[in-house]
């Protein structure tokens, strides 16, 4: 019966919180308290990278649809500047170009000595 009632004034004295101002408790504030604030720097912590981990989750998705786009601009870049595109696009405009016939010339720059 007198276990009961210990357990129970024990339970007691957690739950209100009597226990921190016994005696033997009060010579160990310090270290409590320093046990304390390490909990709130863990915690502090933990919320800090869990944050960093959703922002990293972000920026992959967005770097992910943006190599899409990049992809889908860079291909429809090589389509419009096909030769044969190019020139429906000048006939188009009713600009007075036409395609030569004559390939291009090559330029030759001969390296003698300078005097």
């Amino acid at each position: 019966m007198k276990e009961n009632q210990n357990r129970a004034a024990a339970i007691g004295n957690l739950l209100t919180g009597r226990f921190l101002v016994h005696p033997k408790v009060l010579q160990h504030w310090r270290f409590i308290l320093f046990l304390c604030v390490l909990a709130l720097i863990m915690t502090a912590s933990s919320h800090t990278a869990e944050q960093k981990v959703h922002q990293i989750s972000q920026l992959r998705s967005e770097m992910k649809e943006l190599h899409s786009q990049f992809i889908d601009t860079r291909s429809r870049l090589m389509n419009e500047s096909m030769e044969s595109k190019v020139l429906d696009r000048v006939e188009e405009a009713g600009l007075a170009l036409h395609k030569s016939e004559e390939p291009p010339l090559v330029l030759q720059v001969n390296q003698g000595k300078k005097e």
